[in-house]
């Protein structure tokens, strides 16, 4: 199973930002999208539940009609692979425990809000993984999302993509 992994898209109603060029290719072969807030508008999510079926976050800087609609937290079990989801994992100092509290089931743990890509080891063998932003670089080189490679119960491939 190939899970597309997105944070921090920052699109908003009347703004020129859109997805990039090569993430819409790459949506093309997703079984699954996962976009971990900041998503702004619905429009977004709609864009995005044309390729795969989609889970969502809410983001700090959604709109009051997704922030209703969206969950603060999400725990997930895709093929066997337990997935948590938030915006926002807090200070990078003490995540791993947070995160290992929060979701004591996770494999992965999915977050956002800083825009910096990371996929690094959390407690006893959690993945902690932001995909970082396809569209709002920030301080980062590049923009970038998420690959997760999914089969037989096991993560088998992790991967954060530079938007070229």
């Amino acid at each position: 199973m190939k899970v597309v992994v997105v944070s921090d898209t920052h699109i908003r109603r009347g703004s020129t930002r859109r997805l990039p060029e090569e993430l819409y290719r790459v949506l093309e072969g997703a079984d699954l999208v996962l976009h971990a807030g900041d998503v702004v508008v619905p429009e977004v999510l709609d864009d995005l539940q044309r390729f795969a079926p989609l889970h969502a976050v809410q983001g700090n800087n959604d709109v009051a009609e997704l922030t209703a609609a969206l969950p603060e937290q999400l725990d997930l079990d895709v093929e066997g692979v337990g997935i948590g989801m938030i915006h926002d994992s807090g200070p990078r100092k003490g995540r791993e425990n947070r995160m290992r509290r929060r979701f004591p089931d996770a494999r992965v743990v999915v977050f956002g809000h800083s825009h910096i890509p990371l996929a690094d080891d959390g407690i006893d063998g959690q993945l902690l993984f932001n995909p970082g932003s396809p569209t709002e670089r920030r301080r980062q080189p590049f923009h970038t999302y998420g690959l997760l490679e999914i089969a037989d119960g096991e993560l088998r491939r992790v991967t954060i993509e530079e938007v070229r």
